[in-house]
């Protein structure tokens, strides 16, 4: 069959994805950004800010899991639009509560169904456009919407530091999502699922499909653990920033907030480089590995003890964001591996399970390594550092290639031996 595909880059469809992303990122960001201010709004005393945060931030996560699975099942059965509508309608009401909660309870859900609301701009957006563009400039259009969509970070830094109310923060994000709906009215949907989507004797967006084949539950697997790395480095060494420079200098004065925001700034730039990168090699895996290689010397450069002042910490965070800039690559190769009947549900899965592993980085990252091995936190940092990157690395290695693969096709509906 043949697809009518808009041969720009910058077609309508990429466009809306990238400024969708833009606010997902926007919000995933927020709360990190407002944290101490928000909770010390509610009444949270200071020795409690960094259990209740983690813990608020954990209901976020398990919101991304759900909205992730629910929103994949969705892009396949109803459409790739109907998520980018649905998505971000719940975003935006969650949002929009969020600037109006009295307790912590009621903060926790709202960041919970905002999860759930946010799970499906990446995925659905992504999907939507590798399926749009022809496959020799589909690396590079997933990589503007992700680059693009990463600034989402800044922005979301900057309206704090101009507003200096949380609360507003919020809302902002809402009326975004709302901009970001008459936007999306004019996108036109996937010529593949339309076609798929006529067809009744192929089933669409059956999640357990992924663990009913051998092949295919590998395939699935793989996908998710190329991409651990992003986490390790945005939720552990970036995140806790400033506890990372009381080891290594006296004095500092680093805000994580702002260590966020130059790694999120970093992290675009090697998303949009990474397509273009792609299509030089013309391999995404040769890609990645290149940006892997960047993520190692950084982590190198991280602890070697060249970190003497904040000016350096923050230089280190924002190499660090920019060696994680795959994260469109890792996106894309999780949709291209898959057929249009499981395409949003893969492609939507995936980024969402591995922004869900952070609690199981933490696990070992605290618990083991600090807590029963008695380690302080450079020292697990590093070696939660090498065995995530191990594991990551010996994923790409049995990961397919995907840059000529032509998407127009389904899977079938086998059970596993």
């Amino acid at each position: 069959m043949k697809q009518n595909k808009s041969s720009s880059v910058f077609s309508l469809a990429v466009v809306v994805a990238a400024l969708g992303y833009f606010v997902d990122i926007y919000d995933l960001l927020l709360f990190g950004i407002i944290r101490r201010q928000s909770l010390e709004s509610l009444g949270v005393p200071t020795e409690s800010l960094t259990v209740v945060g983690e813990n608020i931030i954990s209901i976020q996560m398990l919101g991304l899991l759900v909205g992730g699975i629910i929103w994949g099942i969705m892009g396949d059965k109803k459409g790739r639009l109907s998520v980018l509508f649905g998505s971000i309608i719940l975003y935006s009401i969650a949002n929009f509560l969020t600037g109006f909660v009295g307790d912590v309870q009621q903060y926790a859900w709202a960041r919970f169904f905002a999860g759930v609301g946010l799970a499906g701009e990446l995925g659905a957006g992504i999907t939507l456009v590798s399926e749009l563009l022809p496959k020799s400039k589909r690396g590079i259009g997933t990589s503007m919407v992700a680059g693009i969509g990463l600034f989402g970070a800044v922005a979301a830094y900057f309206t704090f530091k101009i507003t200096d109310d949380w609360r507003l923060c919020y809302k902002i994000g809402a009326g975004l999502g709302v901009l970001l709906l008459f936007l999306r009215i004019s996108v036109a949907e996937s010529g593949m699922f339309r076609h798929v989507q006529q067809k009744a004797n192929i089933v669409r967006g059956n999640f357990f499909m992924f663990f009913q084949d051998a092949k295919r539950f590998r395939k699935y697997i793989l996908a998710i653990l190329i991409g651990l790395p992003t986490w390790f480095v945005i939720g552990v060494l970036v995140n806790l920033s400033n506890q990372f420079a009381n080891k290594f200098y006296d004095g500092n004065k680093i805000e994580s907030g702002r260590a966020i925001m130059y790694a999120y700034a970093a992290i675009a730039i090697g998303d949009i480089l990474i397509g273009f990168i792609s299509q030089y090699f013309k391999s995404r895996k040769k890609a990645l590995y290149l940006f892997y290689f960047f993520a190692i010397i950084s982590g190198i450069y991280f602890f070697n003890g060249n970190i003497k002042d904040d000016v350096t910490m923050y230089a280190a965070c924002a190499a660090l964001g920019f060696s994680t800039g795959f994260w469109a690559i890792f996106v894309t190769m999780g949709a291209e591996q898959f057929g249009t009947n499981l395409r949003a549900t893969a492609a939507t899965t995936i980024p969402n399970m591995v922004r869900g592993s952070l609690p199981l980085i933490n696990l070992m990252f605290v618990n083991w390594f600090q807590k029963i091995n008695g380690w302080d936190i450079t020292k697990s940092a590093i070696y939660t550092g090498i065995i995530v990157m191990a594991i990551t690395l010996i994923a790409a290695y049995f990961t397919e290639e995907t840059f000529h693969k032509d998407l127009n096709y389904v899977e079938p509906e086998e059970l596993m031996p």
